[in-house]
């Protein structure tokens, strides 16, 4: 198998390359309109470097509790602007919806980013009071299921997470150690061990794979393989791809924001 090739979305989705201008339209636009309401707290910093920081968006009345969104790319690409929109099911549920950006490697390593979002839901989770529920796409996916791991976030916001949901996660980054994009990534064994999440204890907060149909097969692979390690909810979504699996978020009264509430 060319694993290079099996590991790549784009080619392989109609239209791929034109997503990344949709979501960045989309998500202007919503912030746009967030900013007329006054429920839109941009740009707060969660750390010292300059893409330590993540937007809050606020609902009408007291939260509910707090979401936290991590963008995908490989964890080469992208940042929270690209993805405000999808803020906009949970936020109408009562939900006030985090999205942080985060360093990309090569400048970092996996394991850096893993700590940065610790950080920035730590972070966020002290200014919004409740439970914690996270949400993450791809690598984001693998984020967000990084967050169960023991000692990975403070005990007091641990006990808060009230719902785990990696939507087409990479969870065993051993693979990826194969791909020509390691030159930058540079997993190695020990980091491949020590960052994916089918090798940690099974989490107690409730988590719910998911995964479009239409993915690659190395994507629903790795969303099995999370859901097995873990004995948890998997969800495959028919025709649905690695790109537009994610747009449920931005429905109120989709399955997938309702499996993100509760």
């Amino acid at each position: 198998m060319d694993l290079d090739d099996a590991y790549a979305n784009a080619p392989y989705i109609p239209n791929g390359e034109s997503y990344p201008a949709k979501w960045e339209a989309e998500a202007d636009a919503f912030r746009k309109s967030q900013a007329l309401t006054g429920r839109a707290r941009l740009g707060l910093m969660y750390g010292h470097g300059t893409r330590e920081v993540l937007d809050l968006f606020m609902p009408e009345g007291t939260p509910k509790g707090l979401v936290v969104f991590v963008h995908g790319g490989y964890w080469m690409k992208f940042d929270r602007s690209y993805w405000s929109h999808l803020a906009a099911g949970a936020q109408a549920n009562g939900w006030a919806v985090a999205m942080p950006s985060y360093d990309l490697c090569p400048r970092v390593r996996i394991g850096d980013i893993t700590r940065q979002i610790a950080n920035a839901v730590t972070v966020a989770a002290r200014e919004i009071d409740g439970p914690v529920r996270l949400s993450g796409h791809s690598a984001g996916g693998h984020l967000v299921a990084r967050m169960c791991a023991p000692g990975v976030l403070p005990d007091d916001i641990a006990a808060r997470l009230a719902k785990v949901q990696p939507i087409s996660p990479v969870s065993d980054l051993r693979p990826l150690m194969q791909l020509t994009m390691n030159s930058d990534l540079r997993v190695d064994e020990a980091e491949a061990q020590a960052e994916s999440p089918i090798f940690q204890p099974k989490p107690t907060a409730p988590v719910t794979v998911w995964v479009g149909g239409d993915e690659r097969p190395v994507f629903l692979d790795q969303a099995r393989w999370l859901a097995e390690a873990w004995g948890c909810g998997h969800q495959v979504v028919t025709g649905r791809n690695h790109f537009d699996v994610i747009e449920a978020l931005a429905n109120p009264n989709s399955d997938m924001t309702r499996d993100l509430l509760g």
